[in-house]
């Protein structure tokens, strides 16, 4: 992966009608809903030295409409940090709603993979540094499959198929979650992204999914992440975001 950008670690905020929440493996029947008010909990963020916060419209991710808008509105408005979102993003209209919204840089997910020919359009159009190309995975029959739609729909790509088709239609920024650790801290899957810097090295390459300790945050920048997205880790307390910061 490229050396480029600095190495960035990136709280996330998982939104479930309007409060935070966090799944295990992408189930939502599993979800564990934390107290407090999404926006505080961005300031909390931003007051620890973040710069970028990661947003995901759970709601969205299923419905494929932008149903928790207002809130990652208010969490940008206050300009203390730099906003990644996504979630339910299935349109232009939609793309620019979340730019409108002070969105940064958008995170697309299922159109991703259900029309590449579409989104590289949007590549060239907004720019790569606009975009992160989501490409959440689960291994099924030796392969690496994509599931959509809050990873709830197959689809027939795989992601040894779409990760170097991105790197070579324009993407800069990769999102990639093994989903059968997300939630589980059971550390990152660094063979997997090891195999991507092997496919795309072009791509920066950011690690998600079963983050608990510092030493995992290491050992993914070592792996050739770019970036590392932290959500149950750091509202259990299992680290704190200034520790996470450092290295």
């Amino acid at each position: 992966m490229t050396d480029a950008a600095p190495f960035e670690v990136i709280p996330a905020i998982d939104l479930r009608g309007g409060r935070v929440v966090r799944l295990k493996q992408g189930d939502y029947a599993r979800q564990t809903t934390y107290a407090g008010d999404p926006r505080a909990l961005a300031d909390r963020y931003a007051t620890a030295g973040a710069r970028w916060l990661h947003v995901v419209d759970l709601d969205g991710a299923r419905s494929g409409s932008l149903d928790n808008l207002a809130v990652i509105e208010a969490i940008a408005a206050s300009g203390a940090l730099t906003v990644q979102a996504g979630g339910g993003v299935r349109s232009e209209d939609d793309l620019r709603q979340l730019f409108s919204a002070g969105v940064t840089r958008v995170v697309l997910g299922s159109v991703a993979i259900r029309a590449p020919g579409q989104v590289a359009g949007w590549l060239a159009s907004y720019g790569a540094e606009r975009l992160t190309i989501a490409l959440d995975t689960r291994q099924a029959d030796g392969r690496w499959t994509l599931p959509s739609a809050g990873w709830i729909e197959a689809e027939a790509r795989s992601l040894d198929e779409l990760a170097p088709w991105y790197a070579a239609h324009g993407a800069r920024h990769l999102l990639c979650t093994d989903i059968a650790r997300d939630g589980m801290l059971a550390g990152f899957n660094l063979a997997l992204y090891r195999h991507l810097g092997e496919i795309a090295p072009a791509l920066a390459l950011q690690a998600s999914g079963g983050v608990r300790s510092l030493d995992d945050i290491r050992a993914a920048r070592a792996a050739g992440a770019s970036a590392v997205i932290l959500g149950r880790a750091l509202l259990e307390g299992r680290f704190d975001l200034a520790g996470a910061l450092a290295c």
